[in-house]
């Protein structure tokens, strides 16, 4: 008997000790209830699937067929018999005992860390029972039908969308806008449930921090369209703290591309940086200090197509200009198109300039001014977004903060 052989019908023991494990914990209030399944049973079952899977390779796939049958025969005649005298219709223990089979089985398919990892999981997954429980009682109507919609536009109408350029310029690209109008609405989605979770301060700090590594545009329409007063001070540290992870971001496509030019972006970006993150961390302050609100977020849809469907009209849009200005103006549009492509996505003319300062000629302070340029026109299209959608309130507190640090940054890179 090789070492393989062995380690393969030790994992499915093993498989099956770790299931039976949980299931005896899981039932360690009922002592005078005999179970359908112990610890043994279990183990007794994920070895009995290796044998199984043992017994194929000599005799055939019939074997393992048979063998399998057998067990689910003993099964379910245990469940008829548990369910007549106690009255329990649950099959949860059944079906665990019957995959401890499979993933003992697996184990002697040469996938040992497959069926080891699938066993942590269904032993996880078996021990969530009460909170899995409790989150569907809560969960209402809407949240399940706005899951639902997330999951269709992302997994099964995006995937069926064109990945090439139509148009003017081949400019329009329908998997890359609907990618967009995904990604606005998934951010929306986790912001809901990070503030269900979490609670409105820390829920919303924690969405705008990931959000902010993806699109902190997105995230800024996202977070103003939550205006309420309670919830102002944590909205605003939210914002703040998602505009200022643009800059790094930066800093991190170029020094990739072409660390050259980093001495040059440091300064002016990390310090338009620092002064978002102060202005993020004292409002984060005040919210702390405040009470929770005790009705809640005003997020009424976890799901809502109609402005992530607006803002991929806006990138469309955007998208036809900018490569116009680059086409008719060449060089000398550099600046424009720094602002134009500014306004929807940063990282795109930050890896092309960054390139082209590298590969193909431009020189070093064009491509380093066509950078912060269009950092600062992303922060004030935010500041824009803020103003526009959530209104004055939230703007008074978070523009004052947002033009200091694009002054600061400015005034660097003009040194």
């Amino acid at each position: 008997m090789n070492l393989d052989l062995l380690l393969g019908l030790a994992t499915a023991l093993g498989v099956g000790l770790l299931i039976g494990t949980e299931r005896g914990w899981s039932a360690r209030d009922h002592a005078d209830r005999e179970l359908v399944a112990g610890i043994r049973t279990y183990g007794l079952s994920g070895l009995f699937g290796g044998l199984a899977a043992l017994a194929a390779t000599h005799f055939g796939f019939g074997a393992w067929i048979a063998m399998f049958v057998m067990l689910a025969l003993l099964v379910v005649a245990g469940y008829l018999v548990e369910a007549r005298r106690s009255g329990d219709h649950g099959m949860t223990s059944e079906v665990a005992l019957l995959l401890t089979f499979l993933l003992g089985s697996l184990a002697l398919a040469e996938a040992r860390s497959l069926a080891a990892a699938c066993a942590i999981v269904v032993a996880l997954l078996l021990s969530l029972k009460e909170r899995l429980h409790g989150a569907l009682r809560r969960l209402s109507e809407q949240e399940l039908g706005g899951a639902l919609k997330l999951l269709f536009i992302s997994f099964v109408l995006l995937p069926t969308l064109p990945n090439q350029g139509y148009g003017p310029w081949q400019a329009f690209n329908p998997y890359t806008t609907w990618w967009m109008v995904v990604l606005i609405a998934a951010i929306g989605f986790a912001a809901y449930v990070a503030i269900r979770l979490l609670g409105t301060r820390y829920g919303l700090m924690v969405t705008a921090l990931l959000g902010g590594i993806v699109s902190s545009t997105a995230m800024t329409m996202t977070l103003s369209r939550l205006d309420a007063p309670k919830l102002r001070p944590a909205l605003a540290a939210g914002l703040l703290a998602a505009s200022a992870l643009m800059f790094p971001r930066v800093l991190l496509e170029v020094g990739v591309v072409n660390p050259e030019l980093l001495p040059a972006l440091v300064g002016p970006l990390l310090a338009a940086g620092a002064v978002y993150t102060v202005g993020a961390l004292l409002y984060f302050r005040h919210a702390a200090q405040q009470p929770e609100p005790a009705d809640g977020p005003t997020f009424k849809n976890p799901f809502e197509l109609g402005p992530a469907l607006r803002f991929a009209t806006l990138l469309v849009a955007i998208l036809f200009l900018v490569e116009g200005a680059r086409r008719w103006l060449g060089e000398v549009g550099v600046y424009l198109v720094a602002v134009l492509s500014g306004m929807t996505d940063v990282d795109a003319i930050t890896l092309s300039l960054a390139h082209s300062a590298h590969s193909d000629g431009l020189r070093a302070e064009v491509a380093v001014r066509g950078i912060v340029l269009a950092a600062f026109t992303n922060s004030l299209v935010k500041g824009g977004l803020i103003a526009a959608i959530s209104g004055a309130a939230l703007a008074r507190r978070t523009l004052p903060i947002m033009a200091t640090g694009l002054l600061l940054g400015g005034a660097l890179l003009l040194v």
